[in-house]
């Protein structure tokens, strides 16, 4: 027998109980004109992923279940699979409820709650323990949840329930390499039950978090026969046949540049979005760093919503200002010259005292970046539009960054981009069209806050710094073995102390963009006072 199933993978807000319900009911409205049979939404798509500690309130819960309701009535001439919380007797779960013609047929609680890198499931829910299957026009339809198909266990009890099918409703966040996992791992539960698989995704970005969307479908032997694009809301049929999902449209994988700064994009867009900004402002220094974060705000949020600020001081240079306002000149963004120079005779006047016979050290540097940090945010509160902070996460690694200066802003975008990769994410970018002066590329990295200043003059070079980072935070090798790779003894050493005494700073800083398995972010908890020292 025929069926045909509809993917919504749908761009979900936390909290927006009424708004995310009537998402669903227009992808149902459409699906249904489709032909299709069932909608497969994400994973707690009705109250969006991951509510975090609204999931303690008790009201959040009767709001969930009234919103239910309201979408069961609503909801006609399709069946419905729909994310959502749930409490029942005193236990919560993070469960899947199938709605068809007004009433509630069906509920499935989630099994496997991840409590590893960003999710925190064991913290709010209890586990559930009973397969679910349901029947849709005759096929036997087991469901799951994201982490139920990352294991064995789940699925199998589905196909030992008679489920002929198996829907997987997801809020699976991007990283790097994701999508491959996702693939492998579905494949693995393929070939253990023999089931056919259809996986939606949640789209969308939610605070550090962005999510891809991708949603796919598979056969009983594992082969992809529809996926749909990423970082896209989107609606896709799976025609079952013969018990198989068949061939359909498969959006082609983009190469990694295209794929990160898409989800840098998405993050930006949805970050200022729903919390209601009307714009951003952007610290233009005629550096890398600026000006990717400048082209990724452009793209997310139009020309017109973006405003740059160029702050020279006596040490920029004059290549600085002409390639930043060349860059403008390509975007064109409201661009403004504020010189801090004034500034900073007034605070090397307030502080003569303080300072006499003190030779002059980071300390004057820092005053430097916190009047910029002072300014932009004296522009935001004018505006209303929300300071992009422009740091990377080689800088936040080692602390080469300001607290209350180049840090002082209200969303980081490329807080977990290393600075190996903002270089290919500019030059990927101007493949598509040419936005940031080659000079910009190609120049020795600066943050000018002294004559003839470097990066390299007290860092190792970016590609050598980018892999200690990578093996001691993201691999979790020792630094014995990060030399062994090969890298001098004094760059690990330098590199490993710069990131352990740098925590007080990145707990300060602006909530950021997370592309990578482990990021400055919720996967990142180690204590400010910490006298651990690693053997060598």
């Amino acid at each position: 027998m025929s069926l045909k199933i509809a993917i919504a993978q749908i761009n979900a807000t936390v909290g927006d109980l009424a708004g995310n319900a009537a998402r669903i009911l227009d992808f149902a409205q459409r699906a249904r004109a489709l032909g299709a049979d069932l909608l497969l939404t994400p994973e707690l798509v009705l109250c969006g992923y991951p509510p975090e500690d609204l999931l303690l309130r008790e009201d959040f819960y009767t709001a969930c279940e009234r919103e239910l309701d309201g979408l069961a009535t609503a909801l006609q001439g399709i069946d419905v699979l729909v994310g959502h919380p749930l409490e029942r007797q005193g236990c919560c779960f993070n469960a899947a409820t199938l709605l068809s013609n007004g009433a509630r047929v069906a509920t499935y609680c989630k099994q496997r709650l991840p409590n590893y890198e960003v999710f925190d499931e064991e913290r709010y829910f209890d586990s559930g323990d009973t397969p679910c299957v349901v029947s849709i026009k005759g096929v036997r339809c087991g469901i799951n949840i994201c982490a139920d198909v990352w294991e064995a266990g789940a699925a199998d009890q589905a196909r030992e329930s008679g489920a002929e099918v198996l829907l997987v409703l997801n809020a699976s966040p991007y990283h790097i390499g994701k999508q491959e996992r996702r693939t492998e791992v579905l494949r693995e539960r393929i070939a253990a039950t023999g089931l056919p698989v259809v996986y939606a995704n949640l789209v969308g970005g939610q605070d550090e978090l962005v999510f891809d969307g991708g949603s796919f479908a598979m056969d009983s032997h594992g082969v992809l026969c529809c996926q749909l694009p990423k970082f896209d809301e989107a609606l896709a049929i799976v025609n079952f046949d013969n018990g198989q999902p068949q061939p359909d449209v498969i959006v082609a994988e983009q190469v990694l540049e295209a794929e990160v700064y898409r989800a840098l994009v998405l993050g930006v867009r949805d970050y200022l979005g729903k919390n209601g900004f009307p714009g951003a402002i952007i610290g233009l220094s005629g550096g890398i760093d600026s000006a990717l974060t400048l082209c990724i705000a452009v793209d997310a949020l139009g020309a017109d919503k973006v405003r740059a600020v160029m702050m020279p001081s006596p040490y920029t240079a004059e290549i600085s200002l002409a390639d930043s306002r060349e860059m403008i000149r390509l975007l064109g963004v409201r661009y403004d010259e504020i010189a801090i120079e004034p500034a900073m005779q007034v605070f090397a006047g307030m502080l003569e005292k303080e300072f006499a016979g003190l030779p002059a050290d980071t300390t004057e540097e820092n005053i430097q970046a916190r009047i910029r940090g002072m300014l932009l945010m004296a522009l935001s509160n004018k505006s209303g539009s929300l300071v992009l902070t422009t740091g990377n996460k080689s800088e936040m690694a080692v602390g080469y960054c300001t607290l209350y200066g180049d840090m002082a802003g209200g969303f980081a975008v490329i807080k977990d981009i290393a600075k190996t990769l903002v270089y290919r994410l500019a030059r990927w970018r101007n493949t598509v069209s040419r936005a940031i002066p080659e000079r910009i590329i190609t120049r020795p990295p600066s943050a000018e806050l002294k004559p003839g200043q470097t990066d390299q003059d007290n860092l190792p070079a970016y590609d050598v710094l980018d892999a200690i980072i990578e093996d001691y935070m993201v691999n979790d090798l020792s630094p014995r073995q990060i030399i062994a790779r090969g890298h001098a003894e004094t760059d690990v050493r330098r590199v490993v102390h710069l990131l352990k005494i740098s925590e007080y700073k990145r707990r300060q800083s602006p909530v950021g963009i997370r592309v990578t398995q482990r990021g400055f972010g919720k996967d990142w908890r180690f204590p400010i006072t910490n006298r651990y020292r690693d053997p060598y």
